[in-house]
């Protein structure tokens, strides 16, 4: 069963194993797969849901909605996004205008099928909109009980500074960042980390497996295997392609011996590692087939020791992203078009 860990210096907890749908629903798995993946991260212990308005154009959180459907709703956190294009992608369907928000709220309650969202996040920094008028949407939000918390996404830590700060004057407060986040993209800890810490903001994380490279499957100078998310592009081919290099593939494959050490397989050891780190409440993870939860969730709980955490760090110096900068530039300087 899964632990749980409290949002940020908020009251809420979440199972520090969250279920996320991105790729997933209404995309790479049909409707019957996808629910019955729900059920049986439910019959784990996970009660936190990660979705998004822009996940196969809002199919995703129709999909989950559907899934939920039955279920106490008191018993469970959904979270859900905004900022992406959806809909037909006219000129207001993406950003954080207030129109949008607004806009896109209404919309995720009615696909998801709920009253209110437990935690509303910002899913990119938007440049071309006034934060003040972001942070009063979001006020208002909150005010109107349709969402509990408000949280981020990919934010550096001086737009994460600058949001906590108008949250404050507002009356509610930022309890989350979603970044990515693994033993090979370590690029929030030098300032996204500490100043997370110091507003009392924690991170949910994604892709802690690094795209499920850090599963080992994938082995430097052989062909990538039939069927794995590398070779195709609804799993995101495109967000895996830098981690495919035979130096980063030969250093995941000396994690072996620390994973059999610590009595776990290397997708465990990847949760583990991010849930080591005090600042990261939940850790995101999907699946396409019910049993891959089975192995997931085992990581929830584990303390691995210091001399593990080493061995971690020495197989993967040299190949783990580290530069704070890439922060930066997940923050887009415009909106997408589409």
């Amino acid at each position: 069963m899964v632990n749980y860990r409290y949002l940020g210096n908020s009251g809420l907890k979440v199972s520090e194993i969250t279920y996320g749908n991105w790729i997933t629903h209404a995309s790479q798995i049909e409707n019957d797969a996808a629910i019955a993946t729900v059920h049986r991260a439910l019959d784990l212990g996970i009660t936190s849901f990660d979705t998004a308005d822009v996940y196969a154009n809002t199919a995703a959180e129709e999909v989950l909605g559907e899934a939920l459907k039955g279920q106490r709703r008191e018993s469970l956190e959904i979270f859900t996004k905004v900022y992406w294009p959806i809909g037909p992608q006219g000129p207001n369907d993406q950003g954080l205008s207030r129109k949008h928000i607004l806009d896109g709220i209404n919309g995720s309650l009615r696909r998801l099928g709920v009253d209110y969202i437990d935690l509303y996040q910002a899913h990119r920094y938007d440049h071309e909109t006034p934060l003040e008028e972001t942070m009063q949407a979001f006020a208002d939000i909150v005010r109107q009980g349709k969402a509990l918390y408000i949280g981020v996404s990919e934010w550096t830590a001086e737009q994460i500074r600058a949001g906590h700060a108008l949250s404050k004057e507002l009356g509610f407060q930022l309890v989350s960042n979603q970044p990515q986040y693994s033993a090979l993209w370590r690029v929030i800890e030098e300032k996204v980390i500490p100043t997370s810490e110091e507003l009392g903001i924690s991170q949910i994380v994604w892709s802690p497996m690094a795209q499920g490279v850090l599963s080992g499957k994938y082995l430097p100078g052989q062909p990538l295997p039939e069927g794995s998310r590398a070779t195709d592009d609804k799993s995101g081919a495109d967000f895996i392609k830098g981690f495919l290099r035979d130096d980063v593939l030969a250093a995941v494959q000396k994690l072996r011996p620390v994973a059999e050490q610590a009595g776990l397989t290397l997708p465990q050891l990847a949760i583990a590692w991010v849930l080591q780190n005090p600042n990261v409440s939940a850790a995101l993870v999907g699946a396409s087939r019910p049993e891959q939860l089975d192995d997931t969730v085992k990581a929830s709980g584990v303390i691995l020791e210091s001399d593990a955490m080493t061995a971690i760090d020495e197989a993967l110096a040299g190949v783990a992203e580290t530069d704070p900068a890439k922060t930066d530039e997940a923050s887009l300087k415009g909106r997408p078009t589409g």
